[in-house]
């Protein structure tokens, strides 16, 4: 049978919610039959190349389990709110019909060690402040006084997750193999995002088209 997989064009983390609108025949389906199961759950891995809609994507062999809480029925569609559980790797794809599955082994869960709590308060100090001044410049998915868990390696995990990093840089700290290692790529890939938040383009300033179309 495999495990139901939801390939997206962003990445789920663990101890992150995420929430999903569901349209497409396939997830419907998938949908239908997650719930009847007594823990409903699926995986979740990044799209590659191509899109979320219509198939044929090409996806990362790594995820994370979503576990799913809230289903809220519409015309013609689903919004679903799920939340990141473990890390798993992708051993084998299977048919995608009627929607897409695969075996996957799970990953153990990363492991905390009080000699890290200053590590993880400076990586929360530092995603806060980079992200407050993503923030200023818009497009920004979280608030930077988002409220994160106490318990310390679902912190970590949702630093990871807030932080304003593109899907390859986020992939590098989904692929974390301990959490000292974690907290390190996170900081560093924040202050290495940091010099690329550029002020918009001011008003007057003309933007020059490099690929111009032939026009009419």
């Amino acid at each position: 049978m495999g495990t139901a997989m939801f390939p997206l064009g962003a990445v789920l983390f663990p101890h992150t919610p995420v929430a999903l609108r569901i349209f497409e025949e396939r997830y419907l389906v998938m949908l239908g039959r997650l719930l009847d199961e007594a823990d409903p759950a699926f995986g979740v891995v990044l799209i590659e190349r191509g899109s979320e809609t219509g198939g044929g994507d090409q996806r990362f062999a790594l995820g994370t389990m979503a576990q799913l809480s809230h289903v809220v029925p519409q015309a013609g569609q689903m919004q679903i709110v799920a939340r990141g559980a473990e890390r798993f790797e992708i051993v084998e794809w299977l048919d995608d019909d009627p929607y897409p599955r695969a075996e996957v082994r799970v990953l153990p869960d990363l492991e905390w060690n009080d000699a890290l709590m200053p590590l993880l308060e400076e990586a929360d100090r530092i995603v806060r402040r980079v992200l407050a001044r993503a923030q200023q410049f818009g497009g920004t998915r979280w608030d930077p006084e988002v409220e994160l868990s106490d318990e310390p390696l679902a912190r970590a995990w949702q630093l990871a997750a807030i932080a304003p990093l593109g899907e390859l840089d986020q992939m590098e700290l989904l692929r974390s193999a301990t959490l000292g290692g974690l907290l390190r790529a996170t900081i560093d890939l924040t202050l290495a995002a940091e010099p690329l938040l550029a002020d918009p383009v001011p008003d007057g300033v003309i933007v020059v088209d490099e690929n111009p179309g032939d026009g009419d």
